[in-house]
């Protein structure tokens, strides 16, 4: 009862602060959806190929005979077998990257946080780089094994690996120290960045031309089987961060406080740890690294609709959802026939997003 009273007075302090959100939050995220729907849109219908999606449907809703019975084979294979895989693999990688932002931003009460602070991408790109370089020859038998699915697994794995090795270093008595665990995250992943450099050394011509585009991420491989493997753990993540929103909303005010109204913290972190963890190692494995996604989406929306976690994480999905796929609709369009990698044009979009986020902390610009 006693936690429930101060948990009324925190909530209410806050919306008296920063005034009571929730009816704009909601408005936000209603939008959200309709832009998500838009985008999914315009990406089903943007690319190299004139492959007419209106067409597609129309012949599998009305069950019309097509005029021409090659070209609507090939309309319905791009659409199905391409564009449409790479529009749902977008919606997952986006969501995932956004979101996992947002729970680091509350994690460590920081807007500037990432997923990569704790090391994840770099050992996602570890195991992926190891699997490029040394597929053919040492790990051949794994990969003759595991065949398409060689990659995405390695760079989960590689993330998975890197994560607990994080959180044994971290924790200690019991505890996690989230201090710790920034800094121990920055020395993994200098780690992990040394010995991709290594395996980079060892790379011949062809090797470097397929690290340098994963590295820079793409969504060009996207297929069914891919979602198929990186799909159910994506979303199990991004079902059980929503969950999280109570506890980070009372991490806002300091953990001896969030202890005090009845929050594990320590469950709350490993928890944050292992479903970013989850999250951010499937979507770098099947889209290689692409930036700022983690840092812009969250801070943008904590503007618009404020810091509650409730609102936040959702409107988070939906937004880092809808931006990568209206990013990779550039990449496939602006150089077409050829494809620019999507690390690159999120990174035109959102470096000079988070020099204004740097210069408005400074006091430099004014919102």
């Amino acid at each position: 009862m006693v936690d429930q009273s101060i948990a009324g007075l925190v909530k209410a302090m806050a919306n008296a602060s920063e005034g009571d959100r929730s009816g704009r939050a909601r408005i936000v995220i209603l939008l959200l959806c309709f832009g998500l729907a838009a985008a999914m849109l315009l990406s089903l219908m943007s690319g190299a190929s004139d492959a007419s999606a209106v067409s597609v449907l129309k012949d599998w809703l009305l069950g019309a005979a097509p005029s021409d019975a090659a070209l609507s084979a090939r309309d319905s294979l791009i659409i199905y077998d391409i564009r449409l895989p790479r529009i749902i693999l977008g919606m997952l990688v986006g969501a995932a990257l956004a979101v996992s932002g947002a729970v680091m931003q509350g994690l460590f009460r920081n807007p500037l946080a990432d997923p990569g602070l704790i090391g994840v991408s770099a050992g996602s790109s570890l195991g992926a780089v190891t699997i490029i370089v040394l597929g053919a020859t040492v790990l051949a038998p794994v990969t003759t094994l595991l065949g398409t699915l060689a990659l995405p697994l390695a760079a989960f794995f590689g993330g998975l690996a890197s994560t607990l090795v994080l959180y044994q270093v971290a924790t200690r008595r019991g505890q996690t120290s989230v201090a710790t665990m920034l800094l121990a995250g920055i020395a993994l992943a200098a780690l992990a960045m040394a010995l991709t450099g290594i395996l980079i050394f060892m790379a011949d011509d062809r090797q470097l031309r397929d690290l340098t585009f994963w590295s820079l991420g793409s969504l060009g491989g996207a297929t069914w089987a891919k979602i198929g493997s990186v799909g159910p753990i994506i979303i199990t993540a991004l079902a059980a961060m929503p969950f999280l929103a109570r506890g980070l909303n009372a991490l806002a005010l300091g953990e001896a406080t969030a202890g005090h109204l009845g929050i594990p913290v320590q469950r709350l972190k490993y928890t944050a740890i292992i479903g970013v963890s989850a999250a951010v190692g499937a979507a770098v494995a099947v889209s290689g690294g692409i930036g700022f996604v983690g840092i812009v989406v969250p801070h943008l929306l904590r503007l618009l609709i404020g810091p509650d976690n409730r609102y936040l994480l959702p409107a988070s999905a939906l937004l880092g959802a809808s931006l990568l796929l209206l990013a990779d609709a550039v990449a496939r369009t602006i150089v077409a026939p050829a494809e620019l990698p999507i690390g690159i044009v999120t990174a035109i979009a959102g470096a000079p997003f988070f020099l204004w986020i740097l210069l408005r902390k400074r006091g430099v610009v004014d919102l």
